[in-house]
């Protein structure tokens, strides 16, 4: 029956967050920063998951090198819930973690089969990234339910961001054909890739693009069958699952994970790695969306983060000096400057104008190249 819910909640958490080195790193990434509420960006996504009430499954894909410190932010988090939510993580959230990195269209195949071996023939469900800022929680909830009806109606649903400014930071998404006289859902005319300034700026001035959010929500069913017919390779590699026994969970610091899955580690020695973006959203013919009503940040940059960090953690004192940001494990006094974003965190220092995050890539480049983390 439809019933405008998703079943399961899937959580990618296997990525590094490059552009706020030095505070996120590969053995400590983006996912585990703390806001000033205490709340990770993990546990925030978990939250959101849990106020969704799914039936089935709230699985985190991540690295295995990454399963103690996962399951100890897990951990961390039930200690702070109400029975009920703490209960429903104890029997349904499992960490799961990948042999090798295989971008995005892998793991959440690998959810999909994940849920139909621990005895759901099919699930509604949503991918959540488990590092993006999304506020008010009841607007999310209410786009949510209209996503998870178009999915379950046979569509591969993105939720679409209204742009504030001309970003060349996001892919964008053009609005088609408005669906069942709701305006705030269409068909997705065309995926862009991230343009340069001109072309955001054309983008915007339309008011037919929209960023995309790198959410989505569909059934297990629909999206094996679009995997079968697009990315005919990755559906093969998973062709190991058939006939295979369910997966035995483990538990570390009280939290269920999987980590030698026998099918999971074949089908990952052959699976192409592509991104779901590339595999499914830009090629499937029945492509949704849904027009976000919450707010929305990936906290991409030094700059976004220090939109959602009200505090000036670290600054001792300052003089002559206005409008800095510091983020430091140690105290930082300023002199005679201004504009500047200070992080020093996990022994490294980066100093950087404010509105120069572009140039993080790059940078962080240079600092690998040093071998430097």
């Amino acid at each position: 029956m439809k019933n405008g819910s998703f079943t399961d909640i899937v959580i990618l958490a296997g990525g590094i967050g490059e552009r706020l080195w030095p505070a996120s790193r590969p053995d400590n990434p983006k996912q585990f920063i703390k806001f000033n509420d205490g709340f990770s960006f993990l546990q925030a996504s978990i939250q959101r998951g849990l106020y969704l009430k799914p039936l089935g499954k709230i699985l985190i894909i991540t690295r295995a090198d990454l399963l103690e410190p996962m399951s100890s932010q897990c951990a961390e988090l039930m200690k702070t819930l109400p029975e009920e939510e703490r209960k429903k993580l104890e029997k349904d959230l499992c960490i799961i973690a990948e042999p090798v990195a295989r971008h995005t269209t892998a793991p959440i195949l690998l959810a999909c089969r994940y849920i139909k071996a621990t005895g759901r023939d099919d699930g509604t469900v949503l991918v959540l990234a488990s590092d993006h800022v999304i506020n008010p929680i009841a607007d999310f909830a209410a786009d949510c339910q209209k996503a998870a009806k178009l999915a379950e109606d046979g569509s591969f649903v993105c939720f679409s961001i209204p742009p504030t400014e001309a970003s060349t930071g996001y892919g964008y998404i053009k609005q088609g054909e408005i669906l069942d006289g709701d305006s705030s859902c269409f068909k997705i005319a065309q995926f862009k890739e991230k343009p340069d300034l001109k072309t955001a700026q054309e983008y915007l001035d339309s008011g037919e693009y929209f960023w995309n959010s790198g959410m989505f929500g569909f059934t297990c069913s629909f999206f094996e069958k679009e995997i079968l017919a697009l990315e005919p390779d990755v559906y093969r590699a998973f062709d190991v699952f058939t006939g295979a026994s369910g997966p035995q969970s483990k538990v570390l610091n009280g939290i269920q994970f999987i980590d030698d899955w026998e099918p999971m580690i074949k089908a990952y020695q052959t699976v192409p790695a592509i991104a779901v973006d590339n595999a499914v959203a830009e090629k499937t013919s029945k492509a949704a969306s849904v027009k976000a009503t919450f707010s929305w940040d990936d906290v991409g940059s030094w700059d976004a983060f220090e939109q959602h960090f009200n505090q000036n953690t670290g600054e001792l004192a300052s003089e002559n000096a206005s409008n800095n940001f510091v983020y430091s494990d140690i105290p930082v006094a300023l002199c005679g400057v201004d504009d500047l974003i200070v992080v020093i965190k996990n022994g490294n220092a980066l100093v950087m104008k404010k509105s120069s995050s572009n140039m993080m890539r790059n940078l962080v480049k240079k600092i690998k190249e040093k071998g430097i983390n």
